[in-house]
Order: structure tokens, then sequence, then C-alpha cells
């Protein structure tokens, strides 16, 4: 029997940018309004150290930014290799987030999924998130696009 991989976690470093943009291209995280090269450079710039990246021996295969704002914490761009999935990883990053969000003072995390997207939905319910009463509003300042 083959034995599971083991995942070890670590701050996002800028050597990791290609890797992780080609991670969330290959998750289907990359949106044509968001330029994956200016979210890591904003988020570099923002809590730098709520980002992080996970391996399996030399092969970067997950990531997650984290933040806090002082009354909420969010979890954006968890991203688990699709030869990766299904092994437990994504749990593993939440809960290291979680644990960094906790030391932080933070009571709560809120994040967003896609109202399509009915599979990861399922994932933060295993891992005891709830849909809140709201309505999730969004307002772009920057545009990612070049005009």
């Amino acid at each position: 029997m083959k034995a599971k991989p083991v995942m070890t976690i670590r701050p996002f470093a800028a050597a990791d940018s290609d890797a992780v943009i080609s991670l969330w291209q290959d998750c289907g995280l990359t949106r044509s309004w968001n330029n994956p090269v200016l979210d890591i450079a904003r988020k570099a710039d923002c809590q730098a150290e709520l980002f992080f990246v996970g391996s399996c021996a030399d092969t970067l295969m997950a990531s997650a930014m984290f933040g806090y704002d002082g009354h909420r914490g969010w979890v954006n761009y968890l991203a688990i290799a699709p030869a990766y999935q299904r092994q437990g990883f994504g749990k593993q990053m939440m809960a290291y987030g979680e644990a960094a969000l906790l030391a932080m003072g933070c009571p709560k995390i809120n994040l967003q999924i896609r109202s399509e997207n009915t599979v990861i939905a399922k994932f933060y319910e295993a891992l005891g998130y709830r849909q809140d009463p709201v309505i999730s509003m969004g307002k772009r300042l920057i545009s990612d696009q070049e005009e």
C-alpha cells in the first residue's frame, strides 16, 4: 500500500508566484476580472504572513490566503492541486489558517463561494461552516483588466 504524501505548510515566498498561479488555474479559481499577479502583489502588501502554501516533497500543491480586519477573518484562494484533492489537504490548510487567525484573536471566519460551486460548499459544511443569512455585495474600485 502506497503511503499518503505528507504536506508541509509554510508562508508564501515570491519565488512561489508562478507555481501558485498555475495551481489556481488548474483549480479553476482564476477569473478574467481578477489578475492573479496583482492579487499576489496586493497580498504581499497586506498581511503577507497569512498567505500560506503547501508542498508534498518538492511539489507546491496547495495555497490559501487568509486575512483579519479586526472584526472578521477571511479566506480566499484555497486551492489543492487536483491530484491531491480528497486526501485531507484542504482540511489541513484550513485548520492551519484558522489557528493563525485564532492566535490573532479572530472570533469568526467568513468566506465566499460561487453559488454554482456546490461541491466546495459541501467541503466547507463538513468543516463546520454554515451559510449566514447575508447578501454578499461587491464594488470594484480598481480594474485588473488592461484598458
